[in-house]
């Protein structure tokens, strides 16, 4: 497995144990990780911190070229808001651990020129499956239902 992807699902282990829902995501630039975030609307109570929102803020500010460079890694596919934050900075890659269990607006990042990575990977897949039947209020709070 890919060792950025890995870190995302560490992170999204984290956000699991923490009481939160289990989705993770990690910033990588020139080859390192940069941020790392996971899902934390229940522990801090936010309307905004999706896993990758969450990874962008603890990124902190960067530049321009430095976002146009990066590749976001997260465990699930991005929603309409962190995928607008992905425009927003313009960056150009993201590696995404499944898009089974949710499927974020894929076809309009690829239309802004977004390159995507599905991996399909089945330990992101069994953390949502599981999380989703044992707690479907939660995450349908967190996707807007």
């Amino acid at each position: 497995m890919d060792e950025f992807l890995h870190a995302a699902i560490e992170e999204a282990r984290k956000g699991l144990e923490a009481g939160g829902i289990p989705i993770g995501s990690v910033l990588v630039l020139d080859g390192r990780i940069v941020g790392r975030g996971h899902n934390q609307r229940v522990q801090k109570g936010s309307a905004v911190l999706h896993a990758e929102m969450d990874c962008l803020e603890n990124a902190g500010r960067l530049t321009a070229a430095d976002y146009g460079r990066s590749t976001l890694y997260s465990t699930l596919s991005p929603c309409d808001m962190c995928s607008g934050a992905i425009l927003l900075y313009k960056i150009p890659r993201v590696v995404i651990g499944e898009n089974r269990t949710y499927q974020g607006p894929e076809d309009h990042l690829r239309s802004r020129g977004v390159e995507l990575e599905i991996v399909d990977n089945p330990e992101c897949v069994q953390l949502m499956t599981d999380f989703m039947r044992a707690n479907p209020e939660l995450w349908n709070e967190d996707i807007g239902e």
